[in-house]
């Protein structure tokens, strides 16, 4: 029986072994195509080598190829019979540590590989902080290259006793961790046989069975996109406020405010492309309708009444900095939350992170590409957000530079 749909990123050092895990995941669980398994292994044997490079499923770019790893997040849809997937494989490089955090911001889980013969280094706690940073809740470790230590159990329990005191520092978190070689195949779909010691599940099993709980569904966050107001005599004076629900549902004749502002009315009817609904939820696209007219536009939200966000014009936030520009306290961005555009202005960067130990450095000068840093904000405009841990959604946001170009991604706190 099926179990929903899994988003889940895989992250690691370079030559940890991550676009192979995914090929094996690929090949054996028959999420690959048959043309895609013989072009892999044509590539592979054009190259000197025999059978199938894994890693070539997944490795797209011709750079990567070129390179051996991955710059860019590479993205891959399979299913089994219990369970559909998407699969976002991140780049290891510490360089690339922004599209790390775009693949992981909606991911569900995190697959952390981990060299046996390295343990735990600078990049497995950098992924590790970022996973935590954008509010993923299931982490997986594999220890992968289990073959290259003679499958010791030692050595594993080493490894599993590292990262459980490093992730004691961030929090509560589902952790598990799995002994697996990539290569061979060892627990990734089938058991193997050199890992007799090991008595849990398989990378694939934990993937098809780990459930993962939604965020309270009960708040409902609709950005209004369009107001739609068609110039056509049979419709009357029609009014339809357009766009996706983020989070929650909504029925017809609920009561529901409208912020920034909080005026109150009524959901009248709601309109799919296939016809009329009497309720919808996240993350359907809707167009309602309301009892009566009111002032509103793109970028306004509708929520309920009793659990409105807050409309804010400062607030602080945690970023990772995108852009090869520094950013300097006192700069002048447009922010982007959910479907609204409103200038803004830092008022203040409180303190940079350090993923790698944790360790927060005070009230630094500027943030570099792929800082992470909590800074202070203010907008020109109210904008109605949650904080980032009780609605992904509503509480996340890019910071735009002249040039129209992302320059971060923000996380309110």
């Amino acid at each position: 029986m099926s179990v929903g749909l899994l988003r889940f990123i895989t992250a690691g050092s370079v030559d940890d072994g991550k676009s192979t895990l995914i090929g094996r995941l690929l090949v054996d669980a028959r999420g690959a195509f048959e043309d895609q398994v013989s072009a892999a292994q044509r590539d592979n044997e054009r190259r000197g080598g025999k059978g199938i490079d894994f890693a070539l499923l997944t490795d797209g770019l011709k750079a990567e190829r070129e390179q051996g790893i991955t710059i860019d997040v590479a993205y891959r849809y399979f299913n089994t019979l219990r369970r559909k997937f998407i699969i976002a494989d991140a780049p290891g490089h510490e360089q690339y540590t922004r599209n790390m955090v775009t693949g992981a911001s909606t991911a569900d889980l995190a697959l952390i590989l981990v060299d046996a013969r390295q343990g735990l280094v600078t990049q497995s706690r950098r992924h590790a902080y970022i996973a935590h940073l954008v509010g993923i809740r299931h982490i997986i470790v594999a220890v992968n290259k289990m073959d290259l230590v003679d499958f010791k159990q030692d050595v594993y329990d080493r490894i599993c006793s590292e990262f459980r005191n490093f992730f004691e520092q961030l929090g509560p978190i589902d952790l598990r961790f799995i002994p697996i070689s990539a290569l061979q195949g060892d627990m990734v779909v089938e058991r193997g046989s050199n890992l007799s010691w090991y008595t849990g599940d398989t990378v694939m099993e934990t993937l098809e069975t780990i459930e993962i709980e939604q965020q309270d569904a009960s708040h409902l966050r609709f950005p209004i996109q369009l107001v739609n107001r068609p110039p056509l005599p049979e419709l009357g004076d029609f009014r339809g406020y357009m766009g996706k629900i983020a989070s929650g549902r909504v029925s017809v004749g609920q009561s529901i405010a409208i912020t920034p502002g909080g005026r109150q009315t009524r959901v009248t009817s709601i309109l799919t492309f296939d016809g009329e609904r009497t309720t919808a939820f996240a993350p359907q696209s809707v167009t309602l309708t309301l009892a009566e007219d009111v002032d509103t536009s793109r970028g306004d939200m509708i929520t309920g009444i009793d659990d409105a966000p807050s409309a804010k014009t400062q607030f602080e936030a945690t970023i990772c900095w995108m852009s090869p520009k520094p950013m300097k306290a006192g700069g002048k961005y447009r922010l982007r939350h959910t479907t609204r555009l409103v200038k803004a202005l830092v008022s203040g960067i409180q303190h940079k992170v350090d993923p790698n130990t944790l360790a927060k450095h005070a009230s630094p000068s500027e943030l570099q590409q792929n800082d992470i840093a909590r800074i202070s904000l203010k907008t020109l405009l109210p904008i109605a957000c949650d904080s980032y841990r009780e609605n992904r959604e509503t509480g996340a946001f890019l910071l735009i530079d002249d040039n129209n170009d992302t320059a971060g991604a923000g996380f309110i706190e």
